[in-house]
Order: C-alpha cells, then structure tokens, then sequence
C-alpha cells in the first residue's frame, strides 16, 4: 500500500507533463533564456548611446526563436523592434528587419542575463510569485490518493513543490521554474514538467488538457 500510493503521488506530479512534442517547451536548447529580461539605469540621465539617453530596456525571449525589444529614453519615449535571434553557448545574434545584424556576448543564470557586460534581470508576471496550496484537486489517478498539493514561486524563479498523500506521506521537489504565456515549466534533480496556468488575484489554476489534471490553488 506503501509503494503504491507513494507511485500515485509521483504519477501526480509528473501528470502534469505533456508527451515530448515539437511545441514542447521542455525541448527548448536554452530554457532560462525564455521570458522577459529588464534592464534599469542607475541614474536618472540614464545611459547614452548613438545619441540618445536611455533609462530601461526589456528583452522578450520565445521559444519559437522569435525576441522583442523595448527601449524607454529619459524623455518617455519608447522604441520598440522585434525579430528572430540565434544563440549558441556564449553569443547571441539578434535579425531584425530594417536593422543590422547584431552580435552581442552573454552569460545566463535561472534570473540573470549579461549581455555585453550590462546586466538584465527577468521579472515574474507580478501576481504568480508566492505560496500556493491546492483547494481542489481533480483528475484521474490521482483522487483516491492525493490529499494536496503546496508550492511556492519564489521572484528570483526558484520554486518547491510538496505532495501530500491521503495517508501522511509526502514527495517534495525543488528547482527553478520559467514561463511562456500561460506555461509554466519546473525544472528539478529528477526531471521536469510542463504545466498551464491561469493566474487570478488570488488564485493559480494549473492543468493539463492531455491527462485531463486540474489543481485550483489558492494563495497562503
């Protein structure tokens, strides 16, 4: 009984990974670079360059190898263009139409980017980080075993995750998480999973249309 409500709790979790398919973010080469990247002056003349004064930049990064970039001078103004990139271990190269190809050297963390030597830090949607705990579980296979589910996003896009059998025994996994529009995928020791979610105010939906999961979580 042990052995297999402990295979029910992992089966759980794992659920909410879809099969290895060409959309699949889990196949990405370069996950953590996915999601939007920030760049801040620390003054308020900001940064010069060809001309003029810029106070922040934003990097969007896709997994279908498209980028958007957004630069905000010290006037207001905003500049925007977008393209593809390509990207091998240590340089990036951004194409965009009307623009000259640019080739810049980086290095990336789970939440840092150094792009030529300035500095970006990814930002998290502002209601997803914080602990999580499951008001409602649905979903075959898991209803007769699995009691609950606790996870905390942290800001800086590390995460834990605890499983909760309806006999005491508990499975916990912890690691870094990263997202995509209404994806969210934990990255762990053991492996890694690729969920929906749908955030409210005050509540995190996650599911999985494949196995037909669903954990409405609310926040603590």
């Amino acid at each position: 009984m042990l052995k297999s409500t402990l295979l029910a709790i992992t089966l759980f979790f794992t659920s909410f990974s879809s099969q290895l398919s060409a959309e699949d973010l889990t196949e990405f080469d370069y996950p953590l670079l996915l999601g939007d990247w920030y760049w801040f002056s620390n003054t308020e003349e900001g940064v010069d360059s060809e001309g003029a004064s810029y106070r922040a930049m934003n990097i969007k990064f896709k997994s279908n190898y498209r980028f958007v970039i957004r630069l905000l001078q010290v006037d207001g103004s905003v500049e925007e263009w977008d393209g593809t990139y390509d990207i091998d271990e240590s340089t990036v190269t951004f194409l965009s139409r009307g623009q000259p190809e640019q080739q810049h050297s980086y290095m990336l963390s789970y939440n840092q980017f150094l792009l030529d030597g300035a500095r970006f830090t990814k930002l998290a949607p502002e209601n997803l980080p914080g602990n999580w705990r499951s008001s409602k579980i649905t979903g075959k296979d898991v209803g007769e075993v699995v009691s609950e589910l606790a996870i905390s996003l942290r800001p800086d896009f590390l995460f834990s995750a605890e499983v909760s059998g309806k006999n005491g025994q508990k499975k916990e996994h912890r690691g870094i998480y990263f997202i995509e529009d209404d994806r969210i995928v934990l990255i762990y020791e053991d492996g890694q999973q690729d969920s929906q979610f749908l955030l409210g105010s005050d509540t995190l939906t996650l599911s999985n249309k494949q196995f037909g999961m669903e954990a409405v979580m609310q926040r603590e």
